[in-house]
């Protein structure tokens, strides 16, 4: 079973609200999860994040994967460290013709 920390959508049409939650990878993204580690309302300025860093440090100890949003929240809070290389982007490139 591979299990994720990954952003599950909360709150009404056009204006969202995120829960960080620790959830299998093959539920679907606003299902059932394990357990709630913090959440995340980008809509309030500056944006609220508000995360229970023992929480998440224990469940990526155990192996738990963030995904890449959940992962740039949680350097950006301070609760993982800073990569020293960037990963490669996500995005295909186009091969000019």
């Amino acid at each position: 079973m591979a299990v994720k920390m990954r952003l599950t959508r909360m709150g009404d049409k056009k204006s969202p609200f995120y829960r960080i939650v620790v959830t299998d990878s093959r539920t679907a993204r606003d299902g059932a999860y394990i357990d709630k580690v913090g959440h995340y309302n980008p809509i309030a300025q500056p944006a609220e994040i508000v995360i229970d860093a023992e929480k998440a440090k224990d469940w990526i100890k155990k192996g738990v994967q963030p995904t890449e949003t959940v992962r740039t929240i949680l350097i950006n809070q301070g609760i993982l460290p800073k990569p020293t290389k960037l990963s490669p982007a996500k995005t295909k490139v186009r091969k000019s013709k």
